[in-house]
């Protein structure tokens, strides 16, 4: 069985807004262990708080048991290695979930393309193109 990590933008579609999940990803998370970062709750709870993100990190954090996920919490060995990744990405956030994703080990879930560039710890989710109504 896989052991996935799900980045914060695909937690946030697997409570909220389930139907923006593509089938291949519900398929993938629902074949395998999945864990969820304490760094996406403190992620959304920063966003949130500066009205970038409209999402409850209480809520978040209430239904990551029931949706069948563990909470994976950021040690001092995931932040420590932080250090040894290529500057490929910015965000903060998102290079704490590629560190534990190398760490734990694994595969970090994202729909993040910039992400892929970290190797075979990341596994991209692409969404199907919206369908656009004929005459458009």
């Amino acid at each position: 069985m896989s052991r996935l990590l799900l980045d914060t933008h695909l937690l946030l579609w697997v409570v909220g807004e389930p139907k923006k999940l593509p089938a291949a990803a519900r398929k993938r998370i629902d074949g395998s262990e999945v864990f969820v970062s304490a760094a996406s709750v403190w992620e959304v709870s920063i966003k949130a708080a500066l009205g970038k993100l409209k999402a409850d990190p209480a809520e978040l954090l209430a239904a990551i048991e029931p949706a069948g996920f563990s909470l994976l919490p950021i040690s001092g060995e995931h932040a420590a290695a932080v250090s040894g990744l290529p500057p490929l990405h910015n965000d903060p956030f998102d290079r704490m979930l590629v560190a534990q994703a190398k760490t734990e080990p694994l595969i970090l879930l994202t729909n993040d393309a910039a992400l892929a560039a970290y190797g075979d710890c990341v596994e991209l989710v692409t969404q199907k193109p919206s369908r656009r109504p004929s005459g458009s």
